[in-house]
Order: C-alpha cells, then sequence, then structure tokens
C-alpha cells in the first residue's frame, strides 16, 4: 500500500475513532436527566454528587459499555458470515442462532409458567440472570447443531437453508408456547425480544467485555483464512487451505459472538448486516487485515449512536432498540442492493 492510500485511512480511522469517542460521551450525558460533561468526568474520577454518581455508574456507563461491545461483536459476526457465504446479505442470524436464544427464553419463561399454572417473571427471585442463561443455553445448543450439520453438508447454501428451517422450527415452536402462557410471560418475552443494551448490570460487564473480545480477537487471527475464501474454494484449497475445517471455525467464532450478545442484549438486528458494508465502503478494501479492525470500529460507533437515539429526551422511557438499528441499518442493506446491481450491470 503505497502512502497516497494510507493517509485517506488513517484520516477515516482517526475520525472514526473521534466520533466513537464523542458518541460514547453523548450516551454518558444525554438522557432524560441531562448530566453536564464536567459533572460525568468528576463521577468517573470518583467525586460529584449522589445523584449524577447513581444516574452515571449504574445506568448509563453500563449501557453504553454495553452498546459498544455489543456493536463490536455483532459487526464482526456479521462479517464472518457475508465473507464465508460470499453474500453481502448475510447476517450473524442468519444460521438461526438468533432464533434458538429466542426459543431458550422461551422455554424457561413461557413453558415454566404454563406448566406451574403462574406468571414465572413475576416472581421475586426472578431476574434478568435467567433470561440471560436461557439464551445463550439456546443460541449455543443450536450453534453446535449448526456445526455438527455442517459436517455432512457439502454446499454453503444447503447449509444456509438449513439453519433458516432450524429458525422456522424454532420459531413456530415459541409461537405455540406463546398461545398457551400467562400474559404476563408473554409480555416479558416481547419486551426481552426488542433488544434492550440496558439490561447488563456492572457485574456482567466484565464477561460480556471479555467474551466479545476473546471472539473479535479469534475473528482478527482468521483474517488470512477469509481472504483466501473469496479467491473461491478450488484456488483456497491449492494454496493448503482445508476448507471444511476454516469453515467450522468461522461459523464458531461467528455463532459464539452471536450468542453471546443475543443472550445478553436479546436479538439486535441490522448492525451485523449493516456494519460490514459500511467498513468496505470507507476502507475501499476486501482485506480482512484491515476490515475486521475497521467493521469492529465502526459497530462500536453505531450501536453507541442507536442506543444514544433510543434514549433522547422526550421518549417516554427507552425506545426499542431495534426499531432504531432497522430505521438507520435498512437503508444502507437496499443501497447495498442497489449499488450491486449497478455493479453487475457493467
Amino acid at each position: 500500500m503505497n502512502e497516497r492510500t494510507q493517509r485517506p485511512a488513517w484520516l477515516a480511522t482517526l475520525i472514526i475513532l473521534l466520533v466513537g469517542v464523542l458518541l460514547f460521551a453523548l450516551n454518558l450525558t444525554v438522557g432524560s436527566v441531562t448530566v453536564p460533561l464536567k459533572e460525568c468526568w468528576q463521577v468517573l474520577c470518583g467525586q460529584g454528587d449522589e445523584t449524577a454518581r447513581t444516574i452515571l455508574l449504574d445506568y448509563r456507563l453500563p449501557q453504553a459499555v454495553t452498546a459498544l461491545f455489543a456493536g463490536i461483536g455483532l459487526s464482526v459476526s456479521g462479517l464472518l458470515m457475508q465473507t464465508l457465504f460470499r453474500n453481502p446479505l448475510a447476517d450473524p442470524s442468519i444460521l438461526g442462532i438468533s432464533s434458538g436464544a429466542s426459543l431458550g427464553v422461551a422455554l424457561v419463561v413461557l413453558l415454566t409458567g404454563h406448566l406451574s399454572g403462574m406468571a414465572v417473571s413475576t416472581l421475586p427471585g426472578w431476574t434478568t440472570i435467567g433470561v440471560t442463561l436461557a439464551a445463550f443455553a439456546g443460541a449455543f445448543l443450536v450453534l453446535l447443531l449448526i456445526l455438527a450439520l455442517s459436517t455432512r453438508l457439502k454446499s454453503m447454501v444447503s447449509l444456509i437453508l438449513v439453519g433458516i428451517m432450524i429458525a422456522y422450527i424454532a420459531g413456530s415452536v415459541t409461537d405455540v408456547l406463546k398461545f398457551f402462557s400467562q400474559k404476563e410471560d408473554v409480555h416479558t418475552f416481547v419486551i426481552w425480544g426488542f433488544g434492550s443494551f440496558s439490561n447488563v448490570g456492572k457485574a456482567q460487564l466484565a464477561y460480556l467485555a471479555g467474551t466479545v473480545l476473546s471472539g473479535t480477537v479469534l475473528a482478527f487471527f482468521l483474517s488470512k483464512t477469509l481472504n483466501l475464501f473469496l479467491l473461491g474454494d478450488r484456488y483456497a484449497e491449492n494454496l493448503g487451505l482445508n476448507l471444511r475445517r476454516a469453515s467450522l471455525l468461522t461459523i464458531l467464532v461467528s455463532g459464539f459472538l452471536m450468542a453471546v450478545i443475543t443472550a445478553f442484549c436479546g436479538p439486535i438486528a441490522f448492525i451485523g448486516l449493516a456494519v460490514p458494508h459500511l467498513a468496505r465502503f470507507t476502507y475501499h478494501t476486501s482485506n480482512h487485515f484491515v476490515l475486521t479492525p475497521a467493521t469492529a470500529v465502526l459497530g462500536m460507533d453505531l450501536a453507541l449512536l442507536c442506543n444514544l437515539i433510543a434514549r433522547l429526551p422526550g421518549f417516554d422511557g427507552n425506545l426499542p432498540i431495534n426499531s432504531v438499528t432497522a430505521l438507520i441499518g435498512a437503508p444502507i442493506v437496499i443501497y447495498v442492493i442497489f449499488h450491486r446491481q449497478k455493479v453487475l450491470s457493467k
């Protein structure tokens, strides 16, 4: 890469990082109660009044950090799926992992409530930890099922179809459970399905951050493999790549990131689909040694932006995060479709 192409890349990276810092600061200051930036700094330094400390340390800071890591994980997971399947419209949920998480929550919340005859979500001991564990268990079991089935399938297209069918099956079982469940439990399940960055407390932040960072580092180490995927199966094999093993590892890393984030935040749409395209558009490259960290940072920015919009003053509480991500992500996907059609027609 020559000097003329390096400078714009460094400039874009600097701008993206500065925007991320600005959005993180706005996530701390803006809300139903405005906290001045100076007071935010005092609180972070261990000073400030008790009200500001409660607002920042118990609510806004964990929510902003959650959005940051969720954006990183979802975006990197989406990049892995798009590269593996050579499909620009692939996203982290394409293999049914998020549907598995929904089924896990449905089995714990809806089925238990139906069998016990009482609303589980209204019990005094019920916390979001139960939902998180149920979602992760459901997502991880579907991931293991996908990995097992992928060893018997020779085509990536077949694997996508199997993932879609698994999603339909999980969705059907979930719908049946909703039909027979207590209305309080159904309400809890529906609210979880909207997605939220506010479900992670300070005690769980370390687990979320550690797992997302681990998955992102593994994804970066797969950059050479992902670059070989873009050359085509035959050429990649001629260069010594074990396609089956590489595909399984890519699915495992992507699915792991998706399972963790869905467990903590619920199903979050469009970030994993849209952000990899933003990274390609910004850096004009298909080299995953550049794309993976660029996607991670852009995903962080987009998730912080969505969280900020969802908490703007004037809204009665937080907007469902999926409604905000769809408003921002859907136009990006539409642009990708028309741009791809324009390129293919040349």
